[in-house]
């Protein structure tokens, strides 16, 4: 009813400048589901929903609040302004004295109008992908999960082409939109085909099927061919493979991410994937166990959880090394990405009550750490300003107005510039790298030890050496940012403290970080929270 209400009022006004009212509004909105997502959940435990299209669950109602939550945060970019100007600097002697020191009044960008501030449908268009992806979180047959994926990422194809007058963004969403068309027909056929052996599209009507699949000597339901099943299955998670980028489906993401502006990314790089994950969980659990245990040849040894043990294989090694060659930091992260989704792959193939768990804690624990990443690169380039020779260098990048921050050497002597923003950095560029006592270091260690456990010895040594490799290219970062000498950095620091960034900016960041850094002291919370997912996925 919100959205709707928002789709007529957006349809009515004429004002621009309204955009930053309805990102607010879209916050409330959201803040308001939490709320009602509260109240669901004591009232009720799990229940069916339009005659078994949709199902709630504690699994889906809790990651509704999550993904509710990290809308919310992302909406902030667009809901208030990025930076203030301290008083000081409005009046003229200052500001003539500041341009005398830096040297290039064009340096100085003061209540500049970032494009995001002129969208009046940006609010909107997010909460319609919001929409599918919850739709898609609590989907319970095959019908209803191709639409809701779909509303999500029709979404997701017009936000990343919604800046106009960028010719980069608008490349980019379209890469997006034919190789995303391409994975819908994969998931559409692998739908068909499971529809056409099972005469079924519900996913309880699946789980009984697979569960009598080869259960009987006397050939009774010899009628539904696990093999055929296993066949369909692997379809499907080839167009499930190419949503989230992971190898060898990955090949868009980085062009992509490269290519829409910082913002877009942010929301692009985090949301569309944690619903896709949830229901592929929740289908390994319908279809994995079943079809696994009532292999009866060697020729069917091979089921559609092990394509998923291949693909995270393959993205362990391709996110570490390719990463190892990229001076651009979104392409930086999109490797990064496919190097976590390996980690991620790996606790859901492994299906066991410890694997759910680390699966669950990781797909949080990476969405928080990858949102402080992009909120502190936007920061910074909020609080970019370019001397005269470094204007000569970085003259000839694209898009500068949407991504400030392209190249990973532009962020060189960051620190002296603004010290506290680069220790979040720090502290989050670790946390990837899995340096403990940090947040992504128990991630890591709950996956490895779940492998561990089932037998997964050589997978789990390629994530070791993998996760070595990646902290390589992360350290780049670092070098960049504390190792080098800017001979320039007095009079950025004087411009920096006259224009900093608004307290919206400043407390997400903090707060952020500060979960990253002390959850060693605070553990329970977390863990628990996971190890209730997790049982009540099994029915224990």
């Amino acid at each position: 009813m919100s959205t709707l209400f928002q789709l007529l009022s957006n349809a009515v006004t004429l004002r621009r400048d309204k955009s930053i009212l309805y990102s607010r509004t879209g916050i409330n909105i959201l803040l308001y589901c939490i709320y009602s997502n509260f109240f669901i959940k004591k009232l009720v435990k799990a229940i069916g929903l339009f005659g078994g299209l949709f199902h709630a669950t504690y699994l889906t109602k809790t990651f509704h609040i999550f993904f509710f939550l990290i809308s919310a945060l992302i909406l902030q970019l667009t809901a208030y302004y990025p930076r203030k100007v301290c008083k000081s600097l409005i009046s003229k002697e200052n500001l003539q004295n500041l341009v005398e020191k830096v040297g290039d009044i064009s340096s100085i960008t003061i209540n500049k109008m970032s494009e995001q501030f002129k969208i009046l449908e940006y609010s909107l268009i997010i909460l319609f992908i919001i929409s599918g992806a919850i739709l898609l979180m609590s989907s319970s047959d095959l019908i209803s999960m191709f639409l809701s994926i779909e509303l999500q990422s029709f979404g997701l194809y017009i936000l990343s082409t919604i800046y106009k007058n960028s010719e980069l963004s608008t490349r980019g969403g379209l890469t997006y939109f034919l190789l995303g068309g391409l994975s819908s027909c994969f998931i559409l056929l692998g739908s068909s085909l499971l529809y056409t052996n099972t005469a079924t599209t519900s996913l309880d009507g699946i789980y009984v099927i697979t569960s009598l699949s080869g259960s009987s000597d006397n050939g009774q339901y010899n009628v539904y061919e696990s093999n055929y099943i296993n066949i369909s299955l692997i379809i499907m998670t080839v167009g499930f493979l190419f949503k989230v980028s992971a190898a060898p489906f990955h090949f868009w993401s980085p062009d992509v991410y490269d290519a829409i502006p910082t913002i877009v990314t942010t929301f692009v790089a985090i949301v569309a994937k944690i619903s896709i994950f949830i229901f592929l969980l929740e289908l390994l659990h319908y279809t994995g166990r079943k079809l696994f245990a009532c292999s009866a040849s060697p020729a069917q040894e091979f089921t559609w959880i092990n394509s998923l043990l291949l693909s995270s294989l393959l993205s362990l090694i391709v996110g570490s090394l390719l990463g190892l060659t990229q001076n651009r930091i979104k392409r930086l992260f999109a490797y990064s990405t496919i190097s976590h989704i390996g980690f991620i792959l790996l606790a859901l193939t492994i299906d066991s009550i410890e694997s759910i768990q680390a699966f669950i804690f990781y797909l949080m624990q990476y969405s928080i750490s990858n949102l402080n990443a992009f909120l502190i690169l936007i920061s910074i380039g909020y609080s970019y300003y370019l001397s005269s020779t470094e204007k000569n260098e970085y003259e000839n990048l694209e898009d500068k107005n949407n991504s400030p921050i392209q190249l990973t050497n532009q962020m060189k002597g960051f620190f002296y510039i603004n010290s506290v923003l680069a220790l979040s950095l720090t502290i989050t560029i670790f946390s990837f790298a899995g340096i403990p006592p940090l947040l992504g270091f128990f991630a890591k260690q709950m996956v490895l030890s779940a492998a561990l456990d089932s037998g997964y010895l050589f997978i789990t040594l390629v994530a070791i050496l993998t996760s070595v490799i990646s902290a390589v290219y992360y350290l780049n970062i670092i070098k960049e940012i504390y190792f080098f000498n800017d001979a320039k950095k007095d009079k950025k620091t004087e411009l920096n403290e006259k224009i900093v960034l608004s307290s919206y900016l400043s407390i997400t960041i903090s707060l952020l970080t500060l979960g990253i850094l002390i959850f060693i002291f605070v553990p329970n919370e977390w863990l628990s929270l996971a190890n209730v997912l997790s049982l009540n996925l099994s029915n224990i």
